[in-house]
């Protein structure tokens, strides 16, 4: 009798399972999805197809899960950007967020991230899903305030809402109840307003991203209680004042970037205490006053970045200890004395930028035992080397800037050798002649010796230097022709131009009239050759160079008309043509260019109407063309018959 009355049990528990199978999902969450997929207006990639009224909402229908008795929704997953088969999938969904979601009171997963054109405002009846713990929005196009009645997801655990179209505020007591979060993602969207003291309350918080909002006032000292903190990026918003003693409270922290706000203060000791920090950002503030010695401390280290402040002092002797560090930025700031030796320490640093400063010479040799430095840039410092030391040959430099460090004499052969790509040698006293050995110097993608007293004309081995792709050469006395510059070899997709600026040399022309033809000049977006007596004509094969942004040709002693061709470089922004010999009418397609910023064509021969115009230009771009009339010049004379 007992085992006959266990298999009726088993029966009817079979029984009761095959009934609630049958009744598929609960009517008021299949409603609430329903209505969301009817606001849906685009859905190229058929996320929603599966969702028919006829089928269960449980087992038929993508991206639903339902609890298993209760046939409650429990995940909604339709993110636009998703795996399938190991391959990605990225997709979108046009419409807007259905109120009638906050009906599904049971949902614990509402991931509708990465969509890229959900729009409108996030309904505030989504505030109704107390069980929720993951909220995925993120990279839509969703707009106005971060519903008040978010306060009532205690639950929550990751809230994603970056890369939307939100404003306003972020509601005061938002994250009150909100103590099992631990991620909470709201950046690149316009939310402004103070970032709330509340936001101390989140003990549990292992990211908190806010960046590239318009976020203002104090950063919260309450910061500091966020104990189980790994990544804090406040980075482009409007913070000003200190940053808070207590963030050295963060001893779990990975990563902290405040940069590109208007912080002021100083640096504070407490942030050695960060000893699990690899990242830290506070470049683009106001801060002054020393680095703290305290850095030291930061063991862990791999990237400093303190650009762009005002501090000042010396250059702690204690960054010699951050031995793991592979990048420090110190670049545009105020600090004075010498370079400390004890960075040559840090045997795994990768790039040193000093430039910008008041640091004074020599530079310690020591720093040639740093085994792997690809990047050392020391510019603007009154450093007085007059050489460069040769000791740098030793170093596996990548690239090198020494821009206005007090350089003098002529160019020391050992860089024939070199595996540099980027060189800049700007702004120094530089002399002699380009020796012919620049042209083994065949990893050369960046030159620039501008502002130095070179004087002969360019060797013909640099036609060798196939990766160049930006050349400066300005201001200087060199000569002859500029043929070996624009004759140089190039590989299949390296070595096209980007820039180029020969401009106050000596250079005599004319440019080459197929200059527009070289597939060297394809990608060309500066040619400036201001300021050098070529002649001759503007080539009309100009007028190819797609990319082409910027174009200088002024006091060149050109003649013959300015070529309507130049209107098919489409891109142009600046066109300078002024002090030439410049006859004819301005091309119309040239001024009405829709990108065209800058215009000047002063002190030339032009003459006839100047074609009408958007843009606003002034009359003094027009100005000594005896011929010229029309706005923003004196109206044309009217013709008398």
């Amino acid at each position: 009798m007992e085992k006959h009355g266990s298999k009726e049990v088993l029966l009817l528990l079979l029984f009761h399972s095959i009934l609630w199978q049958s009744r598929g999902c609960h009517p008021t969450d299949k409603e609430a999805l329903l209505d969301f997929k009817s606001r849906i207006t685009s859905d190229p990639s058929r996320l929603l197809h599966s969702w028919i009224p006829s089928k269960d909402c449980c087992s038929a229908w993508e991206g639903i899960a339902c609890h298993p008795s209760s046939r409650r929704v429990l995940n909604l997953s339709r993110p636009g950007l998703f795996s399938d088969s190991d391959s990605p999938v990225d997709t979108s969904m046009t419409g807007t967020l259905s109120p009638f979601l906050g009906n599904l009171s049971s949902l614990q997963l509402l991931n509708l991230g990465s969509l890229k054109s959900l729009k409108g405002h996030i309904p505030p009846e989504l505030g109704k899903l107390t069980k929720l713990r993951q909220m995925f929005l993120d990279s839509n196009s969703l707009e106005g305030p971060i519903p008040a009645s978010f306060q009532r997801l205690s639950e929550l655990e990751s809230l994603a809402l970056s890369d939307n179209h939100l404003t306003g505020p972020v509601p005061t007591y938002l994250f009150k109840k909100m103590t099992s979060l631990s991620q909470l993602w709201l950046a690149e969207n316009f939310l402004s307003g103070w970032i709330p003291a509340s936001i101390g309350g989140l003990v549990e918080l292992r990211y908190l991203d806010l960046h590239d909002n318009a976020f203002s006032g104090t950063l919260p000292h309450s910061v500091g209680s966020l104990h189980n903190l790994l990544r804090l990026d406040l980075s482009k918003n409007r913070l000003s004042g200190p940053i808070p003693n207590s963030i050295g409270l963060l001893s779990n922290l990975i990563e902290l970037d405040l940069s590109n706000n208007h912080l002021t203060g100083t640096i504070p000791p407490s942030i050695g205490n960060l000893k699990s920090l690899t990242f830290l950002v506070l470049s683009q503030n106001g801060l002054s006053g020393p680095i703290p010695p305290s850095i030291g401390n930061l063991q862990r280290a791999r990237s400093l970045i303190f650009e762009n402040n005002n501090l000042s002092g010396n250059i702690p002797s204690t960054i010699g200890n951050v031995i793991t560090l592979d990048a420090l930025y110190l670049s545009n700031n105020k600090l004075t004395g010498t370079i400390p030796p004890t960075i040559s320490k840090l045997k795994n640093l990768l790039t040193l930028d000093l430039s910008k400063n008041g640091l004074s010479g020599p530079i310690p040799p020591q720093l040639a035992a740093i085994p792997n430095l690809q990047e050392l840039d020391l510019s603007s410092n009154p450093l007085s080397l007059r050489s460069i030391p040769p000791w740098l040959q030793q170093l596996p430099l990548f690239r090198l800037r020494l821009r206005q460090t007090g350089l003098v004499g002529q160019l020391p052969g050992w860089l024939s050798s070199s595996s540099l790509s980027t060189l800049d040698l700007s702004g120094n006293s530089l002399t002699g002649k380009l020796p012919g050995w620049i042209g083994n110097m065949t990893s050369l993608s960046f030159l620039n010796l501008s502002n130095n007293r070179f004087h002969s004309s360019i060797p013909h081995q640099f036609q060798n230097l196939s990766l160049l792709s930006d050349l400066d050469l300005h201001s200087n006395m060199l000569s002859g022709k500029m043929t070996p510059v624009f004759s140089k070899a190039s590989g299949f997709a390296q070595g096209h131009f980007n820039s180029i600026d020969l401009s106050h040399n000596n250079f005599s022309g004319p440019i080459d009239a197929g200059i527009g033809d070289s597939p060297l000049m394809g990608y060309l977006g500066s040619l400036i050759l201001s300021h050098n007596p070529l002649g001759g004509k503007i080539p009309e094969s100009l007028g190819k160079l797609g990319y082409l942004q910027v174009l200088k040709l002024e006091g060149n002693g050109l003649s013959g008309e300015i070529p309507a061709e130049l209107g098919e470089a489409e891109l142009l922004k600046t066109v300078l043509l002024s002090e030439n010999g410049l006859s004819g009418e301005i091309p119309a397609g040239i001024l009405n260019l829709e990108t065209l910023e800058e215009f000047n064509v002063s002190r030339n021969r032009l003459s006839g109407k100047i074609p009408p115009h958007k843009i606003v230009i002034p009359a003094s771009s027009f100005a000594d063309n005896p011929g010229l009339c029309g706005a923003p010049l004196p109206p044309c004379k009217k013709s008398v018959f």
